[in-house]
């Protein structure tokens, strides 16, 4: 089992920055892609940034630019650095990794318990 301990969220003036960090802990073999999920008030969740193994990252339109992922392989850590935030960035943020339990096994994806940014004057 792999547990995701989300941290960073809060409160934040538009304009402003915000990081976020994620760890995977538990009986981990090897954590294929990480990435940042949110969801806001009436909306479906949405991806905002995904990182592989090997640092090739995707973005979603809405945040290229302002947001930026990484990764510590060593410490099963991602994070989701946030700058010139706005308004429509207000949301609960959930962290995922797929995990595999054995080299060939299929991948598992983990959510972390979702931590809320809110963005607001």
């Amino acid at each position: 089992q792999v547990q995701m301990v989300e941290s960073g969220g809060g409160l934040v003036q538009p304009g402003g920055s915000l990081t976020l960090s994620c760890a995977a802990s538990g009986s981990i073999f090897r954590i294929d892609d990480m990435g940042w999920y949110r969801q806001a008030p009436g909306k479906m969740r949405e991806m905002v940034a995904r990182v592989s193994s090997g640092g090739v990252t995707n973005y979603a339109d809405s945040v290229k630019g302002r947001f930026t992922i990484s990764r510590d392989n060593a410490k099963n850590t991602v994070y989701l650095q946030m700058n010139s935030l706005k308004s429509d960035d207000t949301a609960v943020y959930y962290c995922n990794a797929d995990h595999r339990r054995s080299t060939y096994s299929r991948p598992i994806g983990y959510w972390g318990q979702g931590t809320q940014v809110t963005v607001s004057s």
